[in-house]
């Protein structure tokens, strides 16, 4: 662990028995107390992760908006200040440089939170294609994140922010926000498919916010969680892993992010082209849950075949689901075998299961 990085909260997460894993080069803790005890305390209660691995990139200009609409697979001119969207940026041929998201403060500075694994590549892709007179600045490693969420992710931060939480809605943030007395960026946001927050704040600051949101959530059941935990609540709720359900082989429309992909802006987006050529061909792939009929885990990379034995797809990501209380997985299926109900073989170790094409997403939680 001594070669790997670490986020300013590595020593709370020794402190409190994490297990520290090499996580893309950075030393981050796969669990605490357990991933199953972890996802329950997410789904009903809340869970306080560490995601100061993530990449900040702040871009600033009179072009700034221009710029980015012509980066971006999202509208980005449909932002308004104070809000955030998620988005997609593509290499020419439609394949995925990363996903993200877009904090707007303004129309010339906008905030991109992209992931850790893809902030090198991401920051130096972004410099080949900008623009004179747009500004770039990496931000990443002056920059903390922590992520609060579950259901009483509001009445925990609420006791030590005096931002008025109930209203501030899903994907908008404040960017001078006053937390256990530490200035932060708020934002409701999450990847784990709960209501929560995404704290942003300076490195020093980090433990001492940990420290106070971890106090603050005592009487509510508030457990730190690990990379294992947000894993899994984010396969339940459909949303896309970097280098499983997207990347530079499989594009934002096989992957079923099309919403998020505006073919009709008028700007001319990286990728462009190659999406709206890829749509009018009609796909010949798509991204589909599988629930698992016999018993067996169907795991990331595993083929899948139809009842002839052709292999027609493959496992994205696949686990049991604390949850749903089952055995699932995202596949990447030939357009033939996609009809929810079509039964389809998962290829695990030595043998054919059954398993059977199911509606996404897994879970997805009631709204307020």
């Amino acid at each position: 662990m001594e070669n790997l990085n670490k986020t300013p909260l590595y020593q709370q997460h020794v402190d409190a028995g994490g297990k520290i894993v090499d996580f893309g080069g950075w030393a981050l803790p796969v669990q605490y107390s357990g991933i199953l005890e972890e996802i329950d305390a997410v789904r009903n209660r809340a869970g306080l992760f560490d995601v100061s691995h993530m990449g900040e990139i702040v871009v600033g200009g009179e072009k700034a908006l221009d710029w980015l609409q012509s980066m971006l697979t999202n509208d980005i001119g449909r932002l308004v200040d104070g809000q955030v969207m998620y988005t997609l940026m593509c290499y020419p041929d439609g394949g995925v440089v990363d996903d993200l998201l877009v904090y707007r403060f303004n129309a010339q500075k906008f905030l991109l939170v992209v992931n850790a694994a893809n902030a090198e590549k991401d920051w130096l892709w972004l410099q080949q294609h900008c623009w004179q007179g747009i500004q770039l600045e990496n931000t990443s490693d002056t920059t903390a994140q922590l992520a609060l969420q579950g259901p009483e992710a509001e009445a925990i931060l609420q006791k030590i922010t005096d931002i008025p939480l109930d209203q501030l809605g899903f994907f908008r943030f404040v960017h001078e926000a006053n937390v256990a007395g530490r200035s932060c960026l708020i934002s409701r946001t999450g990847y784990t498919g709960e209501d929560g927050f995404e704290i942003y704040c300076r490195p020093d600051v980090a433990a001492p916010l940990w420290e106070a949101i971890m106090e603050a959530g005592k009487d509510k059941g508030l457990l730190p969680a690990g990379l294992g935990s947000r894993d899994t609540l984010r396969f339940e709720a459909n949303l896309p892993l970097y280098g499983h359900e997207i990347s530079p082989e499989i594009s934002p429309l096989e992957a079923g992010l099309g919403f998020f992909v505006k073919l009709k802006k008028e700007a001319d987006y990286i990728g462009k082209q190659a999406l709206i050529a890829q749509k009018e061909a009609g796909l010949k792939r798509r991204l589909r849950g599988l629930e698992m009929l016999d018993r067996g885990i169907p795991r990331a990379e595993y083929p899948v075949y139809n009842e002839a034995g052709d292999q027609i797809g493959v496992i994205t990501t696949g686990s049991f689901s604390p949850t749903v209380g089952k055995n699932i997985a995202n596949a990447l299926m030939d357009t033939s075998y996609i009809e929810e109900g079509t039964t389809v073989l998962v290829g695990v170790r030595n043998r054919r299961l059954k398993a059977k094409v199911v509606k996404l997403p897994f879970y997805k939680r009631e709204a307020k």
